[in-house]
């Protein structure tokens, strides 16, 4: 004989026919503001992670010296273009810039001398026999400012012969303190120079404590 089915509980009865519950649906723009926010962060990492393009390093020219065995009596009637300059691609006081400052020096010098010969020609015709006070002043001091230039004058003619003695010598462009190259750019604004850059800085301290002493 079969078995009659047993009746169910009105709990189990009820349980059965509730419905399974649906489910929930997401807000709408949730979703889209965590789009965002994703976006925002991958952007703001992408911005950070990028690393500044590094500009290529400028390497610095290698200085080459010319022996000073090669240098003394190196100066020779050598073809300069016009426009030459010397750079420090060049090995440093070879023949090519020793004539350049030999050029520039010998230029410079003939320029003073015929600056000094027309201010001792101005004090020759120049007289104090004005007979007004006031004139008399003036050309007193227009005197005194021609005889300065005139020793200003002297005084450079004599560093430009010494300049041209150690380009002979071969010493032309080191420092006379430390033994190191002046450097191309101060002999070229200053051909008479004897000291380097440094060198000069320190004297120039040393005369200050001394004055403020």
């Amino acid at each position: 004989m079969k078995k009659k089915p047993q009746p169910k509980s009105k709990k189990a009865a009820t349980r059965a026919r509730k419905p399974a519950p649906k489910p929930k649906k997401a807000a709408a723009g949730k979703p889209k503001a965590k789009a965002a926010k994703a976006k925002s962060s991958f952007s703001g990492r992408s911005a950070t992670s990028r690393k500044p393009e590094r500009k290529p390093e400028r390497r610095p020219v290698k200085l080459v010296v010319v022996p000073l065995a090669e240098r003394v009596g190196a100066v020779r009637p050598i073809n300069l273009a016009p426009d030459y300059r010397p750079t420090d691609k060049e090995p440093f006081m070879n023949p090519r810039h020793l004539e350049h400052f030999r050029r520039k020096l010998h230029q410079w010098r003939v320029e003073l001398l015929k600056e000094s010969e027309i201010t001792l020609e101005s004090l020759q015709e120049g007289g104090l026999q004005e007979p007004d006070l006031a004139d008399r002043a003036s050309a007193e001091m227009e005197r005194s400012l021609e005889l300065r230039t005139r020793d200003r004058a002297r005084k450079l003619i004599a560093k430009i012969d010494s300049a041209l003695q150690r380009i002979e010598d071969g010493s032309y462009g080191f420092c006379e303190e430390t033994g190191e190259p002046i450097g191309l750019k101060r002999l070229e604004a200053r051909p008479i120079a004897t000291l380097s850059v440094e060198a000069q800085e320190r004297h120039e301290r040393m005369e200050r404590t001394h004055r403020s002493d």
